[in-house]
């Protein structure tokens, strides 16, 4: 049994997302700075924070909930990656590493899912 969420492969392979949109996010032009890159950043860490609040909820129902919200900030991930794309302002190297990035946290993320909808007893903290 795990014992933090810091133990979930899923959660550490968000860090390296993370830490992979810092670095292209970094490259954007500076009249981007309160716009695509903050809000790059902001969905990206949110993955991790919302893997980690939902290890720490009472159910598994509430930690399935943060789960999906987690996806949906891979989702906003990848949708400003396909704005930068579209606006050509960051290198195809850079993209494709951010999206194998984003298709392993987003299989892990499915996988951890449906190993918390398989099991038979409610998922409780004491």
């Amino acid at each position: 049994m795990l014992t933090s969420y810091r133990e979930l492969h899923v959660w550490k392979q968000s860090l390296v997302l993370v830490s992979q949109v810092y670095r292209i996010t970094g490259k954007l032009p500076a009249a981007e700075r309160f716009g695509l890159t903050a809000q790059m950043r902001r969905a990206a860490v949110s993955v991790p924070c919302n893997i980690a609040e939902g290890y720490g909820r009472a159910t598994r129902g509430e930690y399935l909930n943060q789960l999906s919200v987690a996806r949906g900030s891979l989702n906003e991930v990848e949708a400003l990656c396909e704005v930068c794309t579209t606006l050509e302002l960051l290198e195809e190297g850079d993209l494709r590493l951010v999206s194998k990035a984003l298709a392993d946290v987003r299989r892990m993320l499915g996988r951890l899912r449906e190993a918390l909808k398989k099991t038979s007893s409610p998922r409780r903290r004491s």
